[in-house]
C-alpha cells in the first residue's frame, strides 16, 4: 500500500502517516476519538503515549482483520 501511495511517510512509527497511508482523518480530534474507540487511555491526547499506543492498537486490528502486518511492527 505505502509503494502505491508513494512511500507512506513514516507509517511505521508514525500514527500520524498511518492514518494518512490508510486514507484517514489524522487530526487531534480524530486521534482522540480512536483512542476512545479503541480503549487506549495513556498519556495525555496527542502526547507522544499515547500515539504510540494508537500504532500499536491499529496495527493489531490491521492485522486481526487480514491485513499483512510484520511481526516487528506489531510487537515494536
Amino acid at each position: 500500500m505505502a509503494s502505491i501511495k508513494g512511500g507512506g511517510g513514516n507509517y511505521q512509527q508514525s500514527i500520524v502517516d498511518l492514518l494518512k497511508l490508510l486514507d484517514l482523518d489524522s487530526s487531534l480530534a480524530a486521534r482522540k476519538e480512536l483512542a476512545q474507540e479503541l480503549d487506549i487511555h495513556v498519556g495525555a491526547d496527542g502526547s507522544a503515549e499515547q500515539n504510540i499506543a494508537l500504532h500499536k492498537a491499529v496495527m493489531a486490528k490491521l492485522a486481526e482483520n487480514g491485513g499483512v502486518v510484520p511481526d516487528s511492527l506489531l510487537n515494536g
